[in-house]
């Protein structure tokens, strides 16, 4: 497939994109880092009320970005196409929309975003924001019944942020938007057709292949697989498939009320859509169920992918009152919600960033850091290992370790020594977590960023740091990894490595003889669990052909520590 788009560069296409909207929208929309990948509506933060950050990959237009407005969305951090944004991205897009009554993050079930918003929840959360997290799961086809919970968020994310948009702007609490957010993705279905794959920008190439005369059912907005692939059938029969499928899960009662999305994937002409609407319209009317509200369009598009997909939102009287309720933003507009206070509108012209999206300034000691110093010189040699642990992860995962860890230690190096020397431990800790996790978004990336951050945050009291420190602070690390990423022990990832490490380090004394005790805990354990296999991530697709491989996260640990007894003795 020959690539035919109407782009400049493919490596400015993001940028570009963000660069235009806020050029077309100054009223609606306005950045809030000098990157504009963290954008806020215009009035935001919108003091007293709950705000509500979304995001994801880009790519997706109006889904993510284009729901940013009055009586929706308050910010949004921008990825690179079908990527996560960073939690630096996310973070900045939380400190811009919080307007002092808590941060509710919407946004769909992908595994990078969860890490990622995650990440930036624990940074908010040490600067004194409050946030909740509802993830749309509304593919029906994504997973069975029973595991509801780790379905994919497509299209009917709409209507969370329809809902939960209005709950906040008519002043409820944070918890109580978190509730509606939550009963409208519990109450939402959606089922979708592929016709044809989306070409990404930096590629060049289809994300996948359909042949002539072929349609992949229940396929996701990224090009991920469905539940069936066969001849292309009629509107009637592939909206039949739909219904049969979302109709059996929600089961409407005859006199209930539904709200029905009919959505365009990004190349599905209109006349199509109405198609799928009218078969929807028909056995909905034959089942006696009532229609509230329809929309038909594109909500959630995948480039230029050709498609469709139908959205059901089983309503009751709480729902139905928040979805009819006014809302505005550059793509999506219902009702009158007034023009946008020209005040508010301070940065949007010329699309500048606020103060709002920046972090707090680090607090300073009096007395130089060590720890600032000697971590700064642990990260300046760990580009060196890049090599070693790209051919480590290459057999047992995507093999982008070595540029996650090279450009990580290089971020966080910078971002340590642009503090000031008498910066407070818990603040250096807490910037190089979160540079580390922002580098290259990625699961390692983003579950050291958040592990540092326990750390740090269990470093706050201390005034100074010592050697017998190190056990606790590595303790809190450890915990809060395997809160977010899940591991056990004996799972063959870093954990195993944390664990021992954690206990070589209880009851040492002196910073030399405790980073020696770790660095051996550390490669006698890289060593033990050789030759288990992998159970978490993308090692454990490999099965047993991992075993006998060492587990390339363990050895990112392993050689960090190596470096800091070398840098030490």
């Amino acid at each position: 497939m020959v690539l035919k788009k109407i782009i400049n560069r493919p490596e400015d296409f993001v940028d570009e994109v963000t660069e235009s909207l806020l050029m077309a929208h100054p009223d609606r929309l306005r950045a809030v880092t000098a990157d504009r990948r963290a954008l806020v509506r215009a009035d935001a933060p919108v003091p007293g009320k709950v705000g509500i950050v979304t995001g994801g990959g880009s790519g997706h237009l109006p889904l993510f970005l284009g729901y940013v407005g009055q009586g929706l969305a308050t910010g949004v951090a921008v990825g690179n196409v079908f990527s996560s944004p960073s939690s630096e991205q996310i973070a900045a897009a939380t400190r811009g929309s919080n307007g002092g009554a808590g941060v509710l993050y919407l946004y769909g079930n992908y595994g990078g975003d969860v890490y990622n918003f995650d990440l930036a929840a624990d940074v908010v959360a040490a600067e004194g924001i409050g946030t909740a997290t509802v993830l749309g799961t509304d593919d029906v086809l994504s997973a069975p019944r029973g595991k509801e919970s780790t379905r994919r968020g497509v299209a009917g994310l709409f209507f969370a942020y329809k809902t939960a948009g209005a709950a906040a702007e008519r002043g409820d609490d944070l918890e109580a938007v978190r509730a509606v957010a939550q009963r409208t993705v519990d109450r939402t279905r959606t089922m979708g057709v592929g016709l044809s794959p989306t070409i990404l920008p930096a590629a060049g190439e289809p994300t996948f292949t359909l042949g002539e005369g072929e349609m992949e059912v229940g396929i996701g907005i990224h090009g991920e697989p469905g539940s069936h692939r066969g001849a292309l059938e009629t509107a009637d029969e592939i909206t039949d498939r739909f219904l049969t499928e979302i109709l059996g899960e929600l089961d409407p009662k005859p006199g209930e009320r539904v709200a029905v999305l009919v959505n365009g994937l990004g190349a599905t002409p209109l006349e199509e859509l109405y198609l799928i609407y009218r078969r929807v319209h028909q056995v909905l009317g034959e089942r006696g169920v009532v229609i509230h509200r329809r929309y038909i369009g594109e909500f959630a598009t995948s480039l230029e992918m050709a498609g469709a997909s139908v959205s059901l939102l089983l309503l009751d009287d709480g729902l139905a009152e928040l979805l009819d309720a006014p809302a505005a933003s550059p793509f999506f507009s219902q009702g009158d919600t007034g023009a946008v206070p020209e005040a508010a509108v301070r940065d949007a012209e010329d699309g500048a960033p606020g103060a709002v999206g920046r972090a707090p300034e680090p607090r300073r000691t009096g007395t130089p850091s060590a720890l600032r110093s000697l971590i700064a010189d642990v990260l300046e040699r760990m580009p060196a290992h890049a090599d070693e642990l790209r051919e480590l992860d290459s057999r047992l995962g995507d093999g982008d370790l070595g540029i996650t860890v090279s450009a990580g230690a290089a971020a966080a190096r910078e971002a340590l020594l642009a503090l000031p020397e008498d910066v407070h431990h818990a603040d250096a800790l807490r910037a190089a977590a979160s540079a580390f996790a922002a580098a290259n978004p990625s699961t390692f990336a983003a579950l050291v960023g958040t592990g540092l951050l326990a750390a740090a945050a269990a470093s706050e009291e201390s005034e100074r740091l010592s050697a017998a420190d190190a056990a606790r602070l590595t303790s809190a690390l450890t915990a809060r990894v395997r809160e977010r990423g899940g591991a056990r022990p004996g799972d063959k990832t870093f954990v195993d490595v944390l664990l021992g490490v954690e206990r070589a380090l209880e009851g040492t004394a002196g910073a030399g003889a405790a980073a020696a005790a770790a660095a051996g805990a550390a490669e006698r354990t890289v060593e033990e669990t050789r030759g288990l296999t992998s159970s978490r991530g993308r090692a454990a697709w490999v099965g047993e052909r991992g075993a006998g491989e060492r587990d390339p996260g363990s050895v990112a640990v392993l050689r960090f520590l190596e470096e800091l007894r070398d840098r030490l003795a």
